[in-house]
């Protein structure tokens, strides 16, 4: 299978020179992606276009109002459509990213009267957790040994809280390691003890079809969150999508401008979901950046980047299996993964390794445990010991791993590139560790 020159045709600073520790200049190499994707030109061209209409939304009686207030509105829609939230009984709701997204359904869940049981798992990103702990009961779907979802675990959790779980609440695909969890059987597995799911589908909804299906499938996700800037169009806007019935009763969270709809000194009436959950000013620029993030995507077909993608990932996997002291963390096969691969150099610290891959080839990758602690402690055996020095003392060095993740315009010969360095450096060691020793790993 040869690259596809239309998908890297359609994404900005694709061919950048930058500088390397030599002196030379050499092309950048993006495989970082997981952490955050390049805009589409199509996205940049969009917001130059969009630019002269630019206005305030839905109370403005100008015409530029009026058409952007039309334009945000009919963004919503789109987005439904692109993950098949069908049904009158949905509603889209616009947030700077997935993080702010859970947080505001972790706040407007929680009941004071019975905080009752969120599980989470083992592998979720720190975004799909921290925001639980304060507010619930947070019990974690365990994984195997390949850190992989255990379906065994979450039903032996539902049956053991006998419908005290509110929510079960998975990443569509690990940020990690790249597997992919079942989410619509586990959407039925959770369904079946009357609880709901909510999918992090930031590492998911940029790389394959997604479904949400219908809300009287016992398979129906009920809320999913995704940010634009890891599907390029990294203009701070992110996305809830749940029923309106889970944002009716109560007050938002952030309260202010646009969430009302009548004030007085002691009395407040406020708006309908979902305008009542978008405090202030809106980010309309996100919007209309994402609106044409998802028209690009869907011009293309999310089947067939799917099916590139994988290719990469399958592509780069035989390539690192073959290079002496690599070490593949987790299963080394690709099916039921994106395109994510995290390894280590046997004997080489990860932080060291991303920095050689930076600065001798213009290669950027991302070290350390990505938001994601508790999992790569899992994946890599740290014993609770060693993890408990840790806490006692935060100037002991973290473990993690170096991350290396695909975008649809990513090529066969980049990744060639990449193992040829990744050989250079495992057959110089000691040289390069000798010359990158001052590296410190990043932590998170």
């Amino acid at each position: 299978m040869k690259a596809v020159p239309s998908y890297r045709d359609h994404v900005v600073g694709v061919e950048t020179p930058i500088p390397l520790m030599n002196g030379t200049i050499a092309k950048a190499i993006n495989f970082d992606n997981a952490a955050t994707t390049p805009p589409f030109i199509s996205v940049i061209q969009a917001i130059v276009n969009f630019s002269p209409w630019y206005s305030s939304i839905h109370r403005g009686t100008g015409c530029k109002s009026q058409f952007s207030s039309k334009l945000y509105e009919e963004a919503r829609e789109e987005i439904a459509e692109f993950v098949r939230a069908t049904g009158s009984s949905q509603t889209v709701i616009f947030v700077k990213n997935a993080t702010e997204a859970i947080n505001k359904l972790a706040y407007r869940l929680c009941d004071s009267q019975d905080h009752g049981v969120v599980l989470s798992s083992c592998m979720e990103h720190h975004s799909n957790d921290l925001p639980w702990r304060e507010k619930y009961t947070v019990d974690y779907i365990d994984i195997d040994e390949q850190g992989r979802l255990s379906l065994r675990d979450l039903a032996a959790k539902l049956e053991q809280y006998q419908g005290r779980v509110k929510l079960v609440t998975v990443t569509g695909a690990s940020n990690v390691t790249g597997y992919r969890n079942p989410i619509h059987q586990v959407a039925a597995m959770t369904h079946n003890y009357g609880a709901k799911i909510l999918v992090d589908g930031a590492q998911l909804v940029p790389h394959t079809p997604f479904d949400m299906k219908p809300v009287s499938s016992p398979e129906h996700i009920d809320f999913l969150v995704f940010s634009a800037h890891k599907m390029y169009a990294p203009f701070g806007i992110g996305v809830l999508i749940g029923p309106k019935s889970a944002f009716e009763e109560s007050c938002p969270d952030y309260k202010g401008g646009g969430t009302v709809d009548l004030v007085t000194h002691d009395f407040v009436r406020w708006a309908p979901p979902p305008q009542k959950e978008e405090a202030g000013t809106p980010n309309l620029m996100g919007v209309m950046a994402l609106k044409e993030s998802i028209r690009t995507l869907s011009s293309f077909g999310m089947d067939k980047i799917d099916r590139y993608e994988t290719f990469l990932l399958y592509y780069a996997l035989e390539k690192l299996r073959r290079i002496p002291d690599i070490e593949l963390i987790g299963s080394h096969e690709h099916q039921n993964r994106v395109a994510i691969i995290p390894f280590n150099i046997s004997g080489m610290p990860h932080g060291t390794t991303a920095a050689i891959l930076s600065y001798e080839g213009g290669i950027a990758v991302r070290s350390g445990c990505f938001c994601a602690q508790p999992y790569v402690q899992r994946l890599l055996k740290i014993p609770p010991e060693e993890i408990h020095e840790r806490i006692k003392d935060p100037h002991v060095p973290h473990p993690g791993l170096v991350r290396i993740s695909f975008g649809l315009y990513n090529t066969r010969e980049e990744i060639d590139t990449l193992a040829a360095l990744l050989q250079h450096i495992v057959l110089h060691k000691k040289a390069y560790l000798d010359k990158y020793q001052a590296i410190s790993p990043p932590i998170h």
